[in-house]
């Protein structure tokens, strides 16, 4: 999987960060406060939306009375503290990160969440030093499953695209790095389980988690 990459680029949620959990209870709270239930088909309207976007999307489709900003900052409020303290790596990705530092791979992260949370997320887990590049999906034209935020990320590492390896959790975010034209492995989570066939379909690799890279034990899809 790691033959001729230069550069491992990482989604967060999902991939990188067991985060998923707590998004749901987010929605529901804040969607809530408006008296508004929460969407069964939520999750996959806003897949691979930026954070910027997503806000936009709620404001637009439950006619929220605050502006954009406003409900990014009532999020990163929510958020904020779990990302601090309770948010963990995924099984695996500490000594897979350590790995890949030690060949002298360059690290990036492409994520659709807010720099805030990313921050606070890697600092509580002792790993945001070893990142080289850190995007958002605020810091390009297009979310994904657009590729900005993964060549956005392999501009800064200096690294061709075809030399970089993605792990995403998602349909949107597979697409996005296949669309960079990187190669894709897709990474088991369970708020993902019933996308796990589209991931699948897409990917080169499939994982359950980081130690399967380590130990080659990885599925090979295609």
């Amino acid at each position: 999987m790691l033959e001729n990459k230069r550069a491992v680029i990482f989604d967060m949620d999902g991939t990188l960060m067991d985060s998923m959990w707590m998004w749901q209870d987010i929605d529901i709270e804040y969607l809530g406060r408006f008296k508004i239930p929460l969407p069964e088909d939520l999750g996959v309207a806003i897949e691979g939306m930026g954070f910027t976007e997503t806000a936009a999307y709620f404001k637009d489709t439950f006619g929220l009375p605050m502006s954009v900003e406003e409900i990014k900052a009532d999020w990163n409020r929510m958020a904020y503290e779990k990302y601090a303290r309770q948010v963990p790596l995924k099984p695996g990705a500490r000594e897979l990160l350590a790995e890949l530092k030690g060949r002298g791979i360059r690290l990036g992260i492409a994520t659709s969440n807010h720099i805030d949370l990313v921050r606070a997320a890697l600092k509580n887990n002792g790993v945001g030093e070893l990142f080289d590049c850190i995007r958002t999906s605020c810091d390009v034209a297009r979310g994904k499953p657009a590729p900005d935020v993964y060549l956005s990320v392999a501009e800064r590492l200096q690294t061709k695209p075809e030399q970089c390896l993605v792990f995403e959790d998602g349909p949107m975010g597979v697409l996005a790095g296949l669309n960079a034209g990187m190669t894709v492995c897709g990474v088991e989570d369970a708020h993902a389980a019933d996308r796990r066939k589209q991931v699948k379909d897409l990917a080169n690799y499939y994982i359950h988690d980081f130690y399967e890279v380590l130990d080659h034990t990885y599925e090979v899809l295609r």
